[in-house]
């Protein structure tokens, strides 16, 4: 707890008690404990498992708008309509905005409440009330103390039915300020000043969940588009094996068998068209929701089959250390630990006496004409001191309360740490595993083409079965639909890696000046 620091004065020196409080207010202390920014432990550069051939993860410094790396102008479009449209994102401004008037809220405690009134009441006092005490009962006669002369009491004139009506016009201000002697207010300040910055973080966070699943959900489309022309390139050359088969058996030199085969096989690759097309319809309406716009705004420009976007020889994703500075959940959960251990001083300051100078200054007469005299003026001013004695429990829970809030605060920060690093680390590893398999599949895909021509030219020349047509021709599809996922996945586990180092956020929401985060 910081030490308070004692306000002291020579025996000449005189002051006001107004003068005394506020300067025992600057002299105050701040209970609870001070927020330290935790440290973040990092290796010293990324676990290495390329080989040398592939592309790389490179050390250099991120390009904060990563999507341009694959050269993709649609994609880059896409990705600029998001960050300009998506609801998600709007609803994420919106909660930072009333964050920040919470905040304003917070801090407008540290300074003087002032309030001006006014206001106009027609009264009569019972004479058989408490001015009875006065000596003011009802008497028989006349008379009249409206008139603003004399008041109530014993020298009241008597009156036939008792003290008549008269006018109360007043106007003035009030004003009141509480002397934050144990930083009560300032804890509060602290906190929701964290909270603010903890709920930028959380936009800035969905903002690189939003530019990765753009990105993953374009690549995706343009893999099922890829499957779609392998599925119709394969469908044309079962149809030709039916009319080949059916040829020969015309021919007498193939079976009903033969066509039947051919035959069917055609029927199982169309029955998967359908499917595919309604997947990219789906991944159509996806990309068409997080630009907001209604289902199938999208199908023009995007219907079309592009190439899934190609992975660059090197992918830049900076340094380790790095990780704690760019990553938006990792900062976040920095800054609730912050508020949740400025809430504990909060709760430490409940404890201690609260001291509020309050003052008033009103006009107020019997008479209208009498609001301008000087001598109508009223006034009060001092302090008022409150100490909580007992409550119940209640202080000591609030405080118990506060110190768990903020030892979980601390535990989720450690897990948000760690689970960066197994995201990162994850990410690297499908990377590597991504593109060997790739390359395998690239040269199944040539053997498998190679077999499907040799297989077909055996069976025109009776050397060999239809069955054995069929089979390489089953195979070459599952290699080239092997081929398009592994090459998707590829690129995918480049948007998961930058999803993990927390890239994006930059281009719309950089960082502020140095020192102004935490104004």
């Amino acid at each position: 707890m910081p030490m308070m620091h004692a306000m002291s004065g020579s025996n000449g020196m005189r002051h006001t008690p107004l003068v005394g409080l506020a300067l025992l207010a600057l002299a105050g202390c701040t209970v609870g404990p001070d927020y330290h920014k935790p440290q973040v432990k990092a290796p010293t550069t990324w676990r290495a498992t390329q080989p040398p051939a592939q592309s790389r993860v490179s050390t250099a410094s991120t390009e904060p708008a990563w999507w341009t790396l694959f050269h993709d102008p649609v994609l880059t479009r896409l990705e600029q309509e998001v960050a300009a449209s998506n609801l998600d994102l709007q609803a994420a401004s919106l909660r930072l905005m009333q964050s920040r008037a919470e905040r304003r809220i917070a801090s407008a405690a540290q300074l003087p409440h002032m309030e001006a009134n006014a206001s106009y009441a027609r009264e009569r006092a019972s004479s058989n009330g408490i001015l009875g005490l006065m000596g003011s009962m009802e008497q028989p006669g006349a008379g009249s103390i409206a008139s603003g002369t004399q008041g109530f009491g014993p020298a009241a004139l008597p009156g036939s039915v008792g003290n008549p009506s008269f006018n109360l016009p007043q106007y003035g201000m009030n004003a009141s300020w509480e002397v934050d002697l144990w930083g009560h207010v300032r804890r509060q300040v602290e906190a929701a000043t964290a909270a603010v910055q903890a709920t930028e973080e959380f936009r800035r966070d969905i903002l690189v969940s939003l530019m990765a699943e753009t990105a993953q959900t374009y690549i995706d489309l343009r893999a099922t588009q890829a499957q779609i022309n392998i599925l119709d390139h394969n469908i044309a050359i079962a149809q030709q094996s039916v009319q080949l088969t059916t040829m020969r058996l015309e021919q007498g030199a193939a079976t009903r068998l033969d066509v039947a085969e051919a035959t069917g096989q055609l029927h199982m690759f169309q029955s998967r068209a359908a499917p595919l097309r309604a997947q990219s319809t789906h991944l159509l309406n996806s990309l068409s929701f997080l630009v907001a716009r209604e289902p199938g705004a999208l199908d023009v420009e995007l219907g079309q089959p592009r190439d899934i976007p190609p992975v660059p020889a090197l992918v830049p994703v900076g340094l380790p250390s790095e990780l704690a500075q760019r990553r938006p959940d990792i900062r976040m959960a920095a800054d609730r630990l912050h508020a949740a251990t400025a809430s504990i001083g909060v709760a430490i300051a409940d404890f201690f006496p609260r001291i509020t100078l309050s003052g008033s200054l009103d006009v107020q007469a019997l008479q209208f004409s009498g609001l301008g005299s000087w001598a109508s003026r009223q006034y009060g001013f001092g302090p008022t001191a409150t100490l909580p004695i007992f409550e119940g429990g209640r202080l000591t829970g609030q405080l118990h309360l506060r110190k768990a809030q903020q030892q979980e605060a601390s535990v989720l920060f450690q897990r948000t740490v760690l689970k960066a690093w197994q995201e990162i680390d994850d990410a690297m590893a499908d990377f590597t595993a991504a593109q060997k398999r790739r390359d395998e599949l690239v040269l199944a895909v040539q053997e498998n083409e190679i077999a499907l021509t040799v297989a077909k030219a055996q069976y025109t020349q009776g050397a060999s079965d239809f069955l054995n047509v069929l089979s390489v021709q089953n195979a070459l599809l599952a290699s080239q639909s092997a081929l398009v996922e592994a090459t998707a996945h590829v690129a995918g586990s480049v948007t998961h890696l930058y999803r993990a180092i927390g890239g994006g956020w930059e281009t719309l929401y950089p960082d502020p000046p140095e020192g102004k985060r935490h104004a």
